[in-house]
């Protein structure tokens, strides 16, 4: 029976065979940067977007990256085309690729697979909108050694927030210090929507976000203001509208903060929500017929 591919640095395994040394990096020191791209109608979305990110994000954190993109692309494409077809109908991928210094003395690790896309993780909140719960705080200055704004797997202070929420099936909304603005979430970047003007906390102290990129994207087809700006939870609480935005999902509304109803759906929401799905279909079935 088929089974699903990983490449690991240079060589195409079955998933099951595919294993990290004890001595790498990436598991030693967490020394490690990452990226996840999901497909629509098994076609990655935004692919050289997230290629071009990943790259910039291990020349900032000094993770050797000697493979060319258009290997990566090449990778890419014939693990969704091996994989795909293994997938129950209907069902998407999410392609993860990972980057450490590998171990002390040897070459670089480079993995990519993938898994199917986890569609009822984020079913609720597509459909009911997302329970926002601000549980604390982590280091997102600019400065910080492990900025905030690249995607790396240092998920510790993420895997504590949430164990720390004060309800089930809540998501963690984090602050960029005691008492400071918020930053974002474990899936994605938060849109506040307040007099017809969409702000989201400035990159930098947030993840620098494909999915956010696009929502820049939407609004502006839309002739709405987006901008950039620290936020409070005072600022949050006073919100026409709040939304989130992440490569597993695309674009999910908020039905409350910290316990706090907001309007959901709201109407720019349904509007971004359809925008979303229309951009997708196109890109898509474009990419299908290159």
């Amino acid at each position: 029976m088929p089974t699903p591919l990983t490449y690991l640095s240079g060589r195409f395994l079955p998933a099951s065979e595919a294993a990290l040394s004890g001595f790498d990096l990436g598991l030693v020191s967490g020394a490690t940067i990452t990226d996840f791209c999901r497909t629509y109608r098994h076609r990655l979305f935004r692919h050289p977007a997230h290629v071009e990110r990943f790259r910039r994000d291990c020349d900032a954190c000094f993770v050797p990256l000697p493979t060319s993109d258009e290997t990566l692309f090449a990778v890419a494409a014939r693990l969704v085309a091996h994989d795909a077809p293994l997938l129950p109908p209907g069902d998407e991928l999410a392609l993860v690729t990972f980057a450490t210094p590998g171990p002390i003395g040897g070459p670089p690790t480079l993995v990519m697979h993938t898994k199917p896309l986890p569609a009822s993780r984020y079913r609720k909140i597509l459909d009911e909108g997302a329970s926002l719960a601000v549980v604390g705080h982590h280091a997102a200055d600019p400065g910080d050694l492990a900025p905030p704004r690249h995607k790396h797997r240092s998920r510790l202070h993420w895997w504590r927030a949430e164990q720390m929420l004060p309800r089930p099936g809540e998501v963690a909304l984090l602050l960029d210090g005691p008492g400071g603005c918020v930053t974002e979430t474990a899936i994605g970047n938060l849109l506040v929507v307040r007099d017809a003007v969409v702000s989201t906390p400035p990159v930098g102290y947030a993840l620098d976000g494909i999915s956010l990129v696009v929502a820049r994207e939407l609004c502006a087809s839309l002739g709405v203001s987006f901008v950039e700006e620290r936020l409070t939870r005072a600022d949050c609480l006073l919100a026409d509208e709040m939304m989130l935005v992440g490569s597993g999902f695309g674009l999910a509304g908020v039905c409350s903060f910290d316990t706090v109803g907001i309007p959901h759906p709201g109407p720019l929401t349904r509007r971004l929500r359809q925008a979303w799905e229309d951009l997708t279909s196109v890109e898509c079935s474009v990419q299908s017929t290159e």
